[in-house]
């Protein structure tokens, strides 16, 4: 069924009316009719079925019906954290991620970023909220603003926990690793950027409680190493 969030609306009164992009959305590339009935899920993750009573020019308005229960989020915690890429490696990470289950992205300028800033993080959001409704998630995937590396680490509250952090030259299998993870609820997965990391970073991250781990005696490119340490994670300890 078609799902669409609203973030910023109050479902409360049983009657909502939908504008501007979501609308779009609606009619135009879905083409939905009064009478349609399609999935609204709010900024607490609840999702509720609602009808189509009424389309104009400037809306549509829609009738919540009954709240549903899909329990579609992992029970994994996931939080990657993501050196930065160029291109639209980025928005490939964010996206597949998201659909995998990750609950907070945290992009990162490191030593050898390529692209030292960006005005994407809007863009990211919004491919994050369309990765969440493709995959039928409940909730968005938080999306941190870009930070350095000395900023990751120096951010209250914002790295604790249990964490990984993959690095080409050395540290234990994920395989290994993941023996020593078994009942964890939080994880924190750091790749890095096309280049990978420097030997500094790696004990700087390691000096936070990463442990460094490799996927392998094959170097992947850093969009691939992001996406397959997720689905590693996702498939020990997830519900993958």
């Amino acid at each position: 069924m078609h799902r669409i969030f609203l973030l910023d609306t109050d479902l409360s009164g049983g009657i909502v009316t939908i504008r501007d992009e979501k609308a779009g959305y609606l009619s135009g590339v879905l083409r939905c009719d009064r009478g349609d009935i399609f999935i609204i899920t709010d900024a607490e993750g609840n999702s509720y079925s609602a009808k189509i009573i009424g389309k104009t020019k400037k809306g549509l308005t829609a009738e919540i019906i009954a709240r549903e229960n899909f329990n579609t989020e992992s029970s994994l915690h996931i939080t990657l954290i993501q050196g930065l890429l160029k291109g639209g490696k980025m928005d490939l990470v964010v996206q597949k991620a998201t659909e995998l289950g990750i609950k907070e992205f945290i992009p990162v300028v490191t030593e050898r970023s390529q692209v030292r800033e960006t005005r994407k993080l809007q863009r990211w959001r919004k491919i994050a909220e369309e990765a969440s409704r493709q995959s039928g998630r409940d909730r968005i995937p938080v999306i941190h603003e870009i930070l350095d590396f000395e900023g990751l680490f120096t951010t209250p509250g914002l790295v604790s926990g249990s964490g990984v952090v993959f690095w080409e030259k050395g540290g234990q299998l994920l395989s290994d690793v993941t023996v020593g993870l078994d009942g964890l609820a939080r994880i924190m997965l750091f790749t890095g950027p096309e280049g990978g990391f420097s030997e500094k970073e790696i004990i700087t991250a390691s000096n936070h409680g990463f442990i460094a781990a490799s996927l392998g005696r094959r170097i992947l490119r850093a969009e691939t190493a992001a996406i397959t340490a997720v689905s590693i994670i996702q498939y020990v300890l997830g519900d993958i």
